[in-house]
């Protein structure tokens, strides 16, 4: 049986960037609700006693969509700390976006088009392959890296209930807040695995 995940910080220590409010339905309502499908999905599926990567990378139908939407939702929220303005990778992968992508500004740049022009709903994503190469990628819907045989490193979620209450429909003023929060030493340890 799954469980919603413990938060690494307070329900206000993202604001404003992200308010209690949205936590409070995005984490505690929407994950919590995923949870609840997958747990109710799993008996007599054979994928009881899987993690969430093995499932989405072998599921399909609501048990991919439930369990690719709490792995997509862990790793975005388990990514941030509280906001702060001299916010930058660290590490290795600090050195592997200068390396790829020239700087950050311009890693920053593609990333952001990648969220603000993902047609419906779903996620960008930063991911490593087996050789440490960095990738960009959209994935709709519940999809993962991990479907493609990448290490999710970091992600943006770009469903309407990740900011609609404190953005409106403004997706790029919500893109452009989420990089003042950012914990890149958790990202930079996801690198490392």
């Amino acid at each position: 049986m799954f469980k919603l995940i413990d938060l690494p910080y307070g329900i206000n220590d993202l604001a404003p960037v992200v308010s209690a409010e949205t936590l409070e339905y995005h984490h505690g309502k929407h994950l919590a609700t995923y949870i609840n499908n997958l747990n109710n999905l799993l008996p007599g599926s054979g994928f009881e006693d899987k993690s969430l990567e093995e499932i989405v990378k072998n599921a399909s139908g609501g048990i991919f969509n439930n369990a690719g939407q709490i792995l997509n939702h862990n790793l975005y929220f388990l990514q941030f700390k509280a906001p702060s303005q001299d916010n930058h990778p660290v590490g290795e992968l600090a050195h592997a976006i200068d390396k790829q992508f020239g700087s950050l500004e311009a890693f920053k740049e593609k990333f952001n088009t990648a969220a603000a022009t993902l047609f419906g709903s779903g996620w960008a994503w930063l991911a490593s392959d087996s050789d440490g190469k960095l990738h960009i990628l959209q994935e709709p819907n519940a999809s993962n890296p991990v479907t493609r045989g990448m290490n999710p490193l970091m992600c943006f979620d770009v469903w309407e209930h990740a900011y609609y209450i404190d953005y409106r429909n403004s997706r790029p003023g919500h893109i452009n807040a989420l990089w003042s929060i950012l914990n890149w030493e958790e990202i930079n340890n996801r690198y490392m695995k």
